[in-house]
């Protein structure tokens, strides 16, 4: 039978006599569970995910693989092996050849290469970088290339949207006289998706794109099977055949690990850079050249070219690069060349191969999980780490549902004011959109592309973007952040009521570097002493002393031990843990970036703050651990 009454399994589980469904609830692998009787025979395999969604929504993602296999096969999980030759037989000289471009992927060093394998490299193959004032150039290589039969690439071409009418007419005109054109010629175009690129293009032309590989295991596979590592006489080309065979593995697992971080969005990185291979392959090459130079193993130069130089200057956050620093040091350290147990991941899994040569190292590979567990990436067990896929999973989702279109002794009185001034101006917003919202609707106003936008945003259950631009920084849904506006709103409100409260609500603020300036503009002013020689002290307390007291601060990637007061291990279910004050980082929001201030630091950034713990501060660092101003529900 078909589930008909979703109060039935509420029922069942609150009638639950063996804990079925708190061991579900409980389990490292929920998804591999099976339902206990009757439902395992009276689900289909899409409802079961359904329930899934509920109890463990974490776990959506690799329970979805497994249904995409069991229903449509492992190709649709598995992307293939880029082939461009495939590609390239495919095409014709009037046929343009398309790479959408995607973060991570560069298409340029496999083209260069494939083109001296067709005998048209060196000035067979001319290449430019379309921006401002190239369009000239472009069109004369093309008509030049064309002419003499020879390969033109167009890189870049979403930063040329006001040529690219000029591309298509080229394309048309030039490519369709078969007299005009040698059987030689290919034209290449490289792009992002752009809204501006030619429609006729994509329509005529061959499309390509060369996505990142997705998990550890395919990116560790991928960067052994690219040039040039996977070239017998690069691989073979290095005179200490151990330690180069142990550092490449490394380079080539750090190069897997900060790629793969991006997937658990501000828990791997707080800005999601953009790694690709042409920093895998300088550094390999780096690697390669220092031991053919050095009798011994210069480690602390190549751990600065590959750290600060090839994958730091991508860098621009520095909480960011203290983490690349961190991951590298525990892939490239002495006790990896030296212990033969050495292991990158606490379970073990990951490790240096048994045995030496390319082949060995490429079956080792192949036998990691297809799945990896998030210790690999230096996290903990925790929840909210595949959390984060599952949201974007389902926002995604959900955007396919879019069916229809003062006083000089207190200057907690000026942070009052500017916070009120900032949510009147907020709440006007709202209630403004809403009534034109409303008038529209009923026909007695015309439906502008912002109102629509509104509407659209309130059926997927999102923040319009009109409240968002005169909001403070939030994440959540919008039942949610309606909930906590009103909330602030209280809070505000019992303040300007009753006065200043004696503990302060710091996820509260609009604004909270304001809050935190006025407290020391406060204690300065008391003290008599220079405002930009104070600082903050922090301290987890149950008791009133001196000082100021917050509250509503949360830890990700960490808990707190009261009794012990200091940090410890995150539970595998649990998202976040309130604390009084915070530790490390402190963030407005679960997105650990914003666009940067005057300061250098990320308008997200509010302080960074100290906490004891029993473990070294790397053990932290790897884990992503922060402090939030509030969540994303």
């Amino acid at each position: 039978g078909e589930l008909t009454d979703g109060g039935q399994i509420e029922r069942h589980i609150k009638r639950d006599i063996v804990p079925w469904w708190k061991n579900v609830y409980d389990s490292a692998h929920p998804n591999e569970m099976t339902l206990p009787e009757p439902w395992d025979d009276l689900l289909s395999d899409f409802q079961k995910l359904l329930i899934l969604r509920c109890i463990r929504p974490d776990k959506i993602i690799p329970a979805v693989q497994h249904f995409i296999i069991d229903n449509m096969g492992p190709s649709y999980v598995e992307p293939p092996t880029f082939d461009l030759q495939c590609s390239y037989m495919d095409s014709t000289c009037s046929t343009p050849l398309v790479f959408i471009l995607s973060p991570g992927a560069d298409p340029m060093a496999v083209l260069v290469k494939f083109a001296e394998e067709k005998g048209m490299g060196g000035a067979h193959l001319q290449t430019v970088s379309l921006g401002q004032g190239q369009g000239p150039i472009a069109r004369n290589m093309i008509e030049k290339a064309a002419a003499e039969g020879t390969w033109v690439v167009l890189q870049n071409c979403h930063l040329a949207p006001s040529w690219l009418p000029d591309l298509e007419q080229i394309c048309e005109e030039l490519l369709s006289d078969q007299d005009l054109v040698k059987p030689g010629f290919r034209l290449w175009l490289t792009s992002y998706p752009s809204s501006d690129f030619p429609i006729s293009i994509l329509q005529n032309g061959i499309k390509m794109t060369n996505e990142p590989p997705k998990g550890l295991r395919a990116n560790l596979l991928r960067s052994y099977l690219s040039n040039p590592i996977s070239d017998p006489t690069f691989y073979e080309g290095c005179s200490k055949k151990e330690e180069w065979e142990k550092l490449l593995f490394s380079l080539c697992l750090f190069h897997g690990l900060v790629q793969e971080r991006r997937m658990f969005g501000p828990l791997g990185w707080n800005i999601p850079y953009e790694f690709n291979e042409s920093d895998l392959h300088i550094s390999a090459r780096q690697v390669q050249m220092f031991l053919n130079t050095y009798s011994e193993v210069p480690l602390d130069a190549l751990s600065y070219l590959i750290g600060e130089c090839n994958y730091g200057g991508r860098v621009t956050d520095s909480f960011d690069r203290r983490l690349l620093l961190s991951l590298l040091d525990t892939c490239y350290c002495l006790e990896m060349l030296t212990n033969m147990d050495y292991s990158f991941s606490s379970s073990g899994v990951y490790r240096l191969p048994a045995k030496s040569g390319f082949n060995n190292y490429l079956e080792h590979i192949k036998s990691l999980p297809m799945s990896a567990e998030p210790e690999v990436f230096m996290l903990s067990q925790m929840f909210s780490v595949y959390q984060f896929c599952t949201d974007e999973l389902f926002l995604s989702l959900s955007s396919f549902q879019k069916r229809f279109p003062i006083t000089y002794a207190e200057s907690m009185n000026t942070v009052l004011v500017q916070e009120l001034l900032r949510f009147n101006q907020l709440t006007s917003t709202i209630r403004g959109s809403l009534r034109d919202l409303s008038r529209a609707l009923q026909g007695q106003a015309l439906m502008s592309g912002e109102l629509e936008d509104i509407f659209n945003s309130i059926i997927v259950g999102k923040v319009p973007a009109l409240w968002s631009s005169k909001s403070y920084p939030s994440l959540k849904p919008l039942g949610s952040y309606i909930s906590d506006l009103l909330l602030r709103l209280h809070f505000f409100k019992c303040w300007t009521d009753d006065g200043a409260p004696t503990v302060f609500w710091i996820s509260g603020f609009y604004f909270t570097q304001c809050f935190l300036t006025g407290v020391l503009q406060n204690h300065a002013r008391k003290s008599q002493v220079p405002i930009d020689q104070l600082n903050f002290q922090f301290h987890l307390t149950e008791y009133h002393t001196d000082g100021v007291y917050i509250k509503g601060i949360f830890i990700e990637g960490a808990s707190w031990d009261t009794k012990k007061r200091t940090l410890k291990e995150v539970q595998p279910t649990e998202l976040y843990e309130t604390l009084d004050i915070g530790w490390k980082v402190v963030y407005n929001t679960s997105i650990r970036r914003g666009e940067l201030s005057t300061t250098g630091h990320s308008t997200n950034y509010i302080m960074t703050v100290d906490l004891p713990s029993e473990k070294p501060q790397k053990h932290w660092i790897n884990r992503g651990v922060a402090c939030l101003c509030q969540l994303d529900y």
